[in-house]
C-alpha cells in the first residue's frame, strides 16, 4: 500500500480551535478529567498532564459523541473504532519519558488527539493511521500544528522513512509489537503500547539496546484494541 504523508501548516502549538459557547463546558469537564482520571492514577509526568488539560479533546471525536469526550470510558469513532481511554493515553505517555527533543513514532493516530498532546511535549511526530475516515478527521482536527505528520499506511508497517525515532507509541492493545516497528526505533529508544493478551489488557514499556528488544507490564487497564496486530497462531496437527 504507498503511504502518503498529509502535512499541516506551520504554526505555534497549544492554539487548536475553540468554539466560543461550548467551550466553557467543555473546559469544566477536561479539568475534572485531570483531577479525577489522571491525577488520581499515576499520571504523574506534569508536562503530560498540562498538555491534555490544555488539549480540546471534544474536537477530536465525531460531532455526536463530543459530550462523551472526557468520560472515563473508550468512545466510538466508527467502524469498529474506538478512542482511547484517558487514562490510558496518559499513563502511556507519561512512562515513555518524554523529552522536548524526541522524535516520536505514533501508532493509532485515530482522530489526532494523542497526536495533538504529544506536540505540545515533543520535538516532532510522525502519526501513522490506517483508516483514511479516521485521518480526515484528524487532518481538519490538526491543522495549524506543524510538528506532526500524518501517515495514512497499514499501522504494523509504521513509517519507516522519517526512522530511527527516539520513542515509539502505540495508543491501544495490540497481541505483539511488530520487529518492523522496533527495528524503526533507535538504540537507546523507549517503547510504550497496550498489550492485549487472554480477554486482559495491560499497558507495557520498554527500552530497544544494541542486544535486542523486550516489554514489561507495568499497569492492567482497560485500553481499546488495535487492528491488525494479532499474534500468529501456534500450528496445529
Amino acid at each position: 500500500m504507498t503511504t502518503t504523508i498529509l502535512d499541516t501548516p506551520a504554526l505555534e502549538t497549544g492554539t487548536l480551535r475553540t468554539d466560543g459557547g461550548a467551550s466553557a463546558s467543555f473546559e469544566t469537564m477536561r479539568h475534572a478529567m485531570v483531577a479525577s482520571q489522571l491525577r488520581t492514577n499515576a499520571v504523574s509526568d506534569q508536562r503530560v498532564v498540562a498538555a491534555m488539560a490544555r488539549v480540546p479533546r471534544e474536537e477530536f471525536l465525531p460531532a455526536d459523541v463530543r459530550a462523551l469526550a472526557y468520560r472515563d470510558t473508550a468512545i466510538p469513532l466508527g467502524g469498529g473504532r474506538y478512542a482511547n481511554l484517558p487514562m490510558a493515553t496518559g499513563r502511556l505517555l507519561t512512562e515513555a519519558y518524554l523529552t522536548a527533543t524526541d522524535r516520536v513514532l505514533l501508532i493509532g493516530a485515530a482522530t489526532g488527539y494523542t497526536a495533538a498532546v504529544l506536540a505540545e511535549i515533543v520535538g516532532s511526530v510522525v502519526a501513522v493511521e490506517s483508516d483514511p475516515a479516521l485521518l480526515a478527521v484528524a487532518h481538519a482536527a490538526l491543522a495549524g500544528i506543524g510538528n506532526v505528520d500524518l501517515v495514512e499506511a497499514p499501522m504494523h508497517d509504521g513509517h519507516a522513512a522519517s526512522a530511527p525515532y527516539d520513542v515509539l507509541i502505540v495508543d491501544g492493545a495490540i497481541e505483539t509489537v511488530p520487529d518492523a516497528l522496533i527495528a524503526q526505533v533507535r538504540s537507546g529508544g523507549r517503547v510504550v503500547t497496550g498489550i492485549a493478551e487472554r480477554g486482559l489488557t495491560r499497558l507495557a514499556s520498554g527500552r530497544k539496546t544494541d542486544g535486542g528488544f523486550a516489554l514489561a507490564a507495568f499497569v492492567d487497564v482497560e485500553c481499546v484494541g488495535l487492528p491488525g496486530f494479532d499474534a500468529p497462531k501456534p500450528f496445529k496437527f
